[in-house]
């Protein structure tokens, strides 16, 4: 059986990532300067008829931090950490970066791992759970891009999509040490009776209820995968930040952000600030935020959470301290070198040992084709069977 927790210490020969030639690190995007905040929404946006004078209103947050997201330099982080581990390893894989709505885009990733001769790539998303915006849309975003390639006469590409890895312990560790940090950044006196709120970007309803493979226990549960997957994160932070901290009992609840539909659509509830409003309402002496839906401190965190979710509890006279997200730490980037091997030796039909915490278990490798239903249109996808 393969130990992919355990592979050629640094030093040693490299390991065979066979059938993979090349690692695709497939994010979301974001503006990088003024002029690119309403073509980077534009692109985000497309075919949704949203005028570009709605689109300047909406960019007013990445306008307040310069029309700079933080999403591409976090990007340019976990590669060269990426590289560097899977170097210190004797991982002989090239990694490379594509995003969905921004430069470096997508298919121009694609054409150039074409160009240097790689045909069997490894993807990574930057997103951890089901659902269609952080999977489906990516495999779909995927199709597009290799039929663009296929239509230019480019060789055939196959891409195989990692699994979800919202209770691996590369992610989920770094975030209790996190919730811990941010516990004692609070005043002491309101540190044993301080409350957690785990948020994670909200979703329509509908689309929350249908993530998840068709025959995913998680699915059949309210909420379908996507909140099931969280709540499961949610519950083995607290559980133990409880034995780190020894207060048991600590309340805790999933909340949300970002929502950014139509008002009419029932979006997942309940939205932060409302929470930070009840929490007070309730007593609590203080809450910590952790970002458990966020790879990384992106605009969604730095201005819906560090921002916004802050000047409210400031109003309310709630004191309260944000977790750090996983970012490029060392645990999380040696969990990708663990997932590549990890899929690679079941590729070439070996027997491995998958890590995952928790009673659901490690997710599935390949995506269904019902996977995640598109709420607009069905769509193509890659990356499933």
């Amino acid at each position: 059986m393969s130990d992919v927790r355990n592979p050629s210490p640094p030093g040693a020969a490299p390991i065979a990532a066979r059938p993979y030639d090349a690692l695709l690190l497939l994010s979301f995007g974001g503006p990088e300067a003024p002029e690119d905040v309403v073509p980077f929404l534009e692109n985000v946006t497309r075919g949704r008829g949203i005028p570009k004078e709605r689109l300047k209103e909406v960019g007013k947050h990445y306008f307040m931090f310069g029309g700079v997201s933080p999403i591409n330099e976090q990007n340019r982080e976990l590669l060269a950490a990426l590289r560097k581990d899977f170097a210190e390893h004797g991982l002989d894989l090239p990694v490379y970066w594509g995003n969905r709505n921004w430069a470096p885009y997508l298919v121009d990733a694609l054409r150039e791992i074409a160009a240097d001769g790689h045909r069997r790539i490894a993807v990574l998303a930057t997103s951890a759970y089901a659902g269609y915006s952080g999977c489906r849309q990516y495999r779909e975003n995927l199709a597009d891009a290799l039929a663009a390639l296929a239509a230019e006469g480019q060789p055939a590409l196959r891409v195989d999509k990692l699994r979800h890895f919202f209770n691996h312990p590369g992610f989920v560790e770094p975030m209790i040490d996190a919730t811990v940090a941010a516990l004692h950044a609070l005043p002491e006196q309101a540190r044993a009776g301080a409350r957690l709120a785990f948020t994670t970007h909200s979703i329509p309803d509908g689309m929350a209820e249908a993530s998840g493979a068709p025959d995913d226990p998680a699915r059949g549960r309210p909420g379908g995968a996507y909140v099931a997957q969280h709540l499961e994160v949610a519950r083995l932070i607290a559980d133990a930040v409880a034995g780190r901290t020894g207060v048991p009992d600590r309340p805790w609840e999933l909340v949300y952000q970002s929502r950014s539909g139509a008002p009419h659509v029932p979006w997942l509830e309940p939205d932060i600030c409302d929470h930070l409003e009840a929490q007070r309402a309730d007593g609590a002496p203080a809450v910590v935020m952790v970002p458990i839906g966020f790879v990384s401190d992106h605009m969604e965190v730095k201005y819906d959470l560090d921002t916004e979710a802050v000047a409210r509890a400031a109003e309310l006279g709630l004191p309260v301290a944000r977790a750090a997200t996983v970012g490029a730490d060392p645990r999380f980037t040696a969990a990708v070198r663990e997932l590549v091997l990890e899929r690679a030796a079941t590729e070439r039909g070996e027997a491995v040992t998958r890590c995952a915490l928790g009673a659901l278990g490690p997710a599935h490798d390949v995506c269904a084709v019902a996977c995640c239903p598109n709420p607009r249109a069905p769509r193509p996808a890659a990356a499933e069977r």
